[in-house]
């Protein structure tokens, strides 16, 4: 974040109990989505930003202001910090209706107005007529929305959200992310979510950190981390299914293109001068920039990258078809294209038929070639990638 811009900046490092080494900061208005396996770190991040847990050597400031530094000795406790909290468990009071305990969050105010303002932020979150229940009367999204309205009692500068929708059904999971879209532009302040589900982190935020093991491997705004991912490593967190390894054949700047040499196939990419040839890189590309080729009227789009190959498994998630291709003369792992259901059906695809593919070249993403560690596959406990490698 840039000098004088006010949000949250966070910086954590240690090397036990949890190990971390780890660096965030996120501005009003913003959604930041911290992503990782589980034990990477997420939960504690959030904590030692409240002040629930100490870590050995950090900095937590929100617009400025110093809530905990080691160099500095400062450590405001947690009542000092104007944070909001919405844990997983939802936390509430359970022999207390929705009303009293979003009062419990409004100490700060005199006895008199605490009632008043607990109705104003149950109607902020469409609990209105609700408020006598108590949560065992609620559903799970309804207790949800009590434990935001509560976190906001706080008056808070900053918004955690530890795993908020994990104990609800998708449909009400889906409303609640809704919800949340249009309630943060009200609230205008950073909003930091933890979450398991790689899909939730992209439909709701606009920045993604990227934690394995508790270091931030990849910090910027989301689209951009899906799509240029740092590393490896990165690219399997946020799963790619498309990782594979090349060799830098020629630099052509004035065409604006990297050449590439895949076992046996010529490929090219955008321009990346800092490649030299001759050099080994990782590369990736996204399911949908892999485009099949048309039997009848090809396009134009044939020329670009060609690759061949027999298919072998079609799986339909919902409207979109995901398609393992064995490209001619690699064995090493498949090659997956996602296209539409229909059109998969329009082109007759079927298991074990051949078929030309083009790789779009300004969406292949070229990584400096780093060693995968060789457990992260079995040990991380995040979506495995099949074509990993």
């Amino acid at each position: 974040m840039s000098e004088g811009v006010k949000g949250l900046e966070v910086r954590l490092r240690q090397g036990a109990p949890i190990p971390l080494n780890a660096q965030l900061s996120c501005a009003p208005g913003e959604v930041l989505a911290l992503v990782g396996p589980s034990g990477s770190g997420k939960s504690t991040i959030l904590r030692a930003v409240a002040g629930l847990t100490r870590v050995t050597d950090g900095h937590v400031s929100s617009n400025g202001n110093l809530w905990y530094d080691t160099s500095e000795r400062v450590n405001l406790p947690t009542r000092q910090r104007r944070v909001g909290f919405v844990f997983q468990s939802y936390a509430l009071f359970p022999h207390l209706s929705a009303l009293a305990n979003v009062m419990e969050g409004l100490g700060a105010l005199p006895p008199g107005s605490r009632e008043g303002r607990a109705q104003e932020l149950l109607e902020l979150v469409r609990l209105g007529g609700l408020e006598r229940r108590r949560p065992s009367q609620l559903s799970g999204g309804q207790q949800q929305r009590v434990a935001l309205a509560r976190a906001l009692a706080r008056d808070p500068e900053v918004l955690l959200l530890d795993e908020p929708f994990s104990a609800v059904d998708r449909v009400t999971r889906q409303r609640l992310h809704r919800e949340l879209g249009q309630l943060r532009k009200q609230l205008r302040m950073p909003i930091v979510l933890v979450t398991h589900d790689l899909e939730e982190a992209v439909q709701l935020s606009d920045r993604m950190s990227i934690l394995r093991r508790g270091e931030t491997l990849q910090e910027g705004p989301t689209f951009e981390v899906l799509t240029h991912p740092a590393s490896r490593n990165v690219a399997r967190l946020i799963d790619q299914k498309n990782i594979f390894e090349a060799r830098v054949t020629a630099q052509r700047p004035r065409a604006g293109k990297t050449q590439l040499e895949w076992e046996g196939n010529t490929i090219e990419a955008s321009y990346r001068s800092e490649f030299a040839v001759g050099e080994s890189v990782d590369w990736v590309i996204p399911t949908g920039s892999v485009i099949l080729h048309r039997r009848v009227q090809p396009s134009r789009g044939v020329r670009e990258n060609p690759v061949h190959g027999v298919i072998e498994d079609m799986v339909r998630l919902g409207e979109t078809m995901l398609v393992t291709i064995n490209v001619d003369g690699y064995s090493a792992h498949p090659l997956f294209m996602s296209i539409s259901a229909h059109a998969a059906a329009r082109n007759t695809l079927e298991a074990g038929e051949r078929i030309g593919i083009s790789l779009r070249c300004d969406d292949i993403h070229l990584m400096k070639a780093r060693p995968a560690d060789e457990d992260e596959q079995d040990q991380d406990g995040w979506p495995q990638n099949p074509a990993g490698g």
